[in-house]
């Protein structure tokens, strides 16, 4: 079985396990070799095959047949009141703190008076969403909503990421949402032999819309050994990227810098900072 399992987020509805693997294992051999540049860590070796991805997107697929791979036809009437409302404007205020291209929602400007609309149209300008459409930033709230509000799609879910794990499996990474599928995974398996965790772009320490309706519903402490979280500051998805102040001072939090693409997993992947985690996993695991 692989030492490593890693867990994609959001956004890879219309993809399969393969696609992911061809765009992660790379990227996190690449972080693992920077690592070893930058003086960072040893050298450790990670085959393709010692790889784990966990994929669940298509359960997001809609049913039925669609015509094409896009995403639903969604727009601002679209979100809901309530958690996906609430989520979409901490977006924006996120978004405005660490990006001087996205207005701020307490700025006096004219424009629809639909809060939803005026905040899908304040992110539009958000450097991180430079190309993401309206339907594709509602879509983005529903699949995170979903997650917590259809016991099928957390199932599933949870399904796929106990299927990766083995007894040679020592090390998780997991990306956006995927962090709370590991989350949550680690939590209800103090039996699994994984000792170190790496979080990216992770949305746990948002207040109401994740950590309370988290399972366990209160923070508590994964079965792991270590605990690193990786953000960079322009991140917004992550909103709260101090986990520490959330799941305690065990957390080591780190801030990188993923230039023009800030949430893009394969810059996480790819960093020193994530290769140096990932590496001392699989080193505390050798003889």
């Amino acid at each position: 079985m692989a030492r490593v399992a890693a867990v994609h987020g959001i956004l890879n509805t219309y993809a399969s396990r393969p696609q992911m693997a061809e765009r992660w294992i790379p990227a996190l051999q690449g972080g693992l070799d920077n690592a070893v540049q930058a003086g960072r860590s040893p050298a450790v070796g990670l085959a393709d095959s010692e790889v784990a991805c966990v994929f669940y997107g298509d359960v997001f697929r809609p049913p039925g047949k669609r015509l094409s791979g896009d995403i639903p036809p969604l727009t601002a009437d679209d979100v809901d009141s309530g958690p996906e409302a609430d989520l979409l404007m901490q977006w924006w205020a996120a978004a405005a703190r660490v990006d001087p291209g996205v207005v701020a929602p307490d700025a006096r400007t004219l424009g629809p008076r639909n809060s939803a609309r005026k905040a899908l149209l304040a992110l539009a300008g958000a450097r991180f969403l430079a190309q993401a459409s309206e339907r594709l930033l509602v879509w983005w709230l529903k699949q995170v909503t979903a997650y917590f509000t259809d016991p099928a799609v957390r199932a599933a879910a949870q399904e796929r990421f106990a299927a990766a794990i083995g007894e040679d499996t020592r090390v998780v990474v997991a990306h956006s949402l995927g962090s709370v599928v590991a989350y949550e995974a680690l939590c209800a398996h103090p039996e699994w032999p994984v000792t170190d965790l790496v979080t990216l772009g992770s949305p746990l320490g948002v207040p109401h819309l994740v950590t309370h309706r988290l399972q366990p519903s209160t923070a508590a402490w994964p079965e792991v050994e270590r605990w690193v979280n990786i953000t960079d500051s322009g991140d917004f998805v992550a909103l709260q990227p101090v986990l520490r102040t959330v799941y305690g001072d065990r957390v080591r939090d780190l801030e990188i810098s993923n230039g023009m693409a800030a949430h893009q997993v394969e810059r996480y992947l790819s960093d020193r900072e994530t290769g140096a985690a990932v590496a001392a996993g699989l080193l505390a695991g050798r003889p």
